[in-house]
């Protein structure tokens, strides 16, 4: 199970910086990477199983660089796992 505080703090996270990335960031932020957004956002899913954060690490690339992705899905999805 994953603590709600983590779950909404994982969220917010991802939303910061799926809305902060455009496809030229690495480009015009010499050094930026996306592993460097996922491993900040996935911070508070530290206590996972790590194949659980492999795939969760995926996903999140995919909200991140995907403005068409449905984020709902991924918010319902973790929340659902929370207590």
């Amino acid at each position: 199970m994953l603590d709600r505080a983590d779950a909404e703090a994982t969220i917010s996270l991802v939303a910061f910086a799926a809305f902060t990335y455009y496809p030229e960031k690495p480009i015009e932020e010499p050094g930026y990477t996306i592993d460097e957004d996922l491993d900040w956002c996935l911070e508070p899913l530290r206590s996972l199983p790590s194949d659980e954060v492999a795939v969760l690490r995926e996903r999140i690339r995919d909200l991140i660089t995907g403005a068409a992705d449905d984020r709902q899905a991924f918010i319902r999805d973790l929340l659902s796992r929370a207590f």
